[in-house]
């Protein structure tokens, strides 16, 4: 099958999680909404195309490997916001205040967690393989984009493109491993034995399986599916966890 390899490189990036109170907290590896947010804006597709994202996002097959573990940072935000400010919205109204006085005294608090020099390889695949649009057009997309790109927030821009090829694998797995043999010439990166990744959860099967388990594999389940005509996230995915060899390891 044919998997597209994005390269995410950023000197910031934030792979959202479960937002609590005030504490943005991120996740080890992008969500599954997250690449479709991300193929839909570089397609151009607008907020409004509910269902075009909500079809895409279905089709998705994806995994993902830390090739770079880079640190994980917080950053404290403030925003005092008065009673006579206005804001717009993604519905096309404006957005008033309201409350009493005493609402307005302090600022708004509020934590936000980022990835910092770290670096995340995707792979992914359709299915069905043959709608529109199909891979060659996310991968044309991804080098011609309609609208600037980003990983996370729009302040973390990438520092090189995103696509790194189509290769041929017969898994998610199989298709790191051959983007992590493409990656092991890069004088930026520091191979390790072994590095983190994530796969769907009936990726492997038989004898592949129970030695990713028995290396330490193990299952989890994720809230990573955008709801996009509600804009919220919903649903369950089902996803493992485990660790990848580099090539030269493997030899």
């Amino acid at each position: 099958m044919r998997h597209l390899i994005l390269d995410l490189d950023a000197p910031l990036m934030s792979f959202g999680g479960d937002l609590v109170d005030a504490y943005g907290v991120v996740r080890d590896f992008p969500a599954k909404s997250m690449l479709a947010g991300l193929f839909a804006n570089a397609l151009g597709w607008e907020r409004h195309d509910a269902d075009a994202q909500a079809a895409l996002q279905e089709r998705l097959v994806m995994g993902s490997a830390r090739i770079a573990e880079g640190q994980r940072q917080r950053e404290f935000q403030t925003a005092k916001l008065e009673a006579n400010d206005r804001g717009w919205t993604t519905r096309g109204r404006v957005e008033g205040r309201a409350g009493g006085a005493d609402t307005y005294k302090s600022p708004h608090i509020r934590y936000r967690d980022m990835d910092a020099d770290a670096r995340v390889l995707i792979a992914c695949r359709l299915d069905p393989a043959d709608a529109a649009p199909d891979l060659d057009a996310l991968a044309t997309s991804l080098v011609r984009p309609e609208r600037p790109l980003f990983i996370g927030r729009k302040p973390f821009l990438p520092s090189r493109p995103l696509f790194r090829g189509i290769v041929e694998a017969a898994t998610i797995p199989d298709a790191l491993v051959a983007a992590l043999a493409a990656s092991s010439g890069d004088p930026l990166l520091r191979p390790v034995p072994e590095i983190r990744a994530q796969w769907p959860l009936r990726e492997l099967t038989g004898d592949a399986l129970a030695q990713a388990i028995a290396g330490g594999a193990r299952e989890d389940e994720l809230t990573d599916e955008r709801h996009w005509p509600a804009g919220v996230h919903a649903g369950l995915r089902r996803v493992m966890y485990g660790r990848l060899a580099w090539p030269e390891a493997t030899a």
